[in-house]
């Protein structure tokens, strides 16, 4: 039986709440620290990079990207997609530019996407808009060196669901290269019985359907050697922690391209927020990934 299986409501609560897990502030302090960093974060972003910003990927009013051009582009650049977190409720494209500074000075494209946000949008609809966002991206450009996904907590969600659609019936094929997924949800079943999925209304079969851990073993054909970087933090929640070390490891049984990273002395939100820093170890991670030739 799964761990989250045994535990009570209040205790699946508590693992399910990322800001009750910081060590260094309050559960709503971290929060509020969190906004202010990406915020600081994204004006930075706009500061050192060209912006296109609320380019319509789709019909819904929520169907946005918001693109960050490196100065000095080369003719075939790397492209990074970034989802949000915010447990699919919450956050938006407007506080996702932060990580674009040493990203955009080493010439590469960054578009943050937005979604629908819960209530209005249901599970199937944000992930059919993800989906969307990263065929539309790529069809706009017709030179691309590869294309590399990130996202954090929800995002991360989002972004392992993308890497097991069949691109057949979106008339184009990523090339998908590589990925970091920081502090992820891989498994949605837990979520369904805690307050996360009050205005999601997710039943057990919306949250199968949606889970990344179904799809791991059809993902080998669908994206090959991809490299699959799944970072979690050490102040994480140990059921965000087993999510992550989990779905790794399913990812590296089906034979993919996998490593782990265990980041020491951040949280959820730090593990992230730090993306802005070049010489952060993850920043890092990303910047090998997108150079890789």
């Amino acid at each position: 039986m799964s761990s989250w299986k045994k535990m009570d409501k209040e205790e699946l609560e508590r693992q399910y709440s990322p800001s009750r897990w910081s060590h260094r502030m309050d559960k709503d302090a971290v929060i509020e620290a969190h906004i202010k960093e990406m915020t600081k974060g994204t004006e930075k972003g706009r500061s050192v990079a060209q912006t296109m910003l609320d380019v319509l990927y789709g019909q819904g009013d929520v169907e946005k990207l918001d693109i960050y051009l490196p100065p000095n582009p080369s003719t075939a650049p790397a492209l990074l997609i970034y989802f949000h977190g915010g447990y699919w409720q919450l956050l938006s494209k407007e506080l996702s530019g932060f990580m674009v500074p040493p990203l955009a000075k080493a010439g590469v494209i960054v578009v943050a996407v937005s979604y629908a946000l819960a209530p209005k949008g249901n599970m199937d609809l944000i992930v059919s808009q993800v989906r969307r966002s990263v065929a539309f991206i790529v069809q706009q450009y017709s030179t691309l060196s590869g294309v590399y996904l990130c996202g954090h907590s929800a995002g991360a969600h989002l972004g392992a669901m993308v890497l097991c659609t069949d691109w057949a019936e979106y008339g184009v094929t990523p090339d998908i290269k590589g990925v970091l997924f920081l502090s992820g949800i891989y498994d949605l079943c837990p979520i369904v019985h805690t307050y996360v999925n009050d205005p999601l209304q997710m039943t057990e079969g919306d949250a199968l359907r949606n889970s990344p851990m179904q799809f791991v073993n059809t993902m080998k054909r669908l994206v090959g050697n991809c490299e699959i970087v799944v970072a979690v933090a050490q102040h994480d929640s140990d059921e965000f922690r087993k999510q992550s070390q989990e779905y790794y490891q399913a990812v590296e049984a089906a034979g993919l391209n996998a490593c782990f990273q265990d980041i020491p002395n951040m949280d959820h939100f730090d593990i992230v927020e730090k993306l802005v820093e070049e010489n952060y170890i993850l920043t890092q991670v990303l910047l090998k990934m997108v150079t890789r030739k």
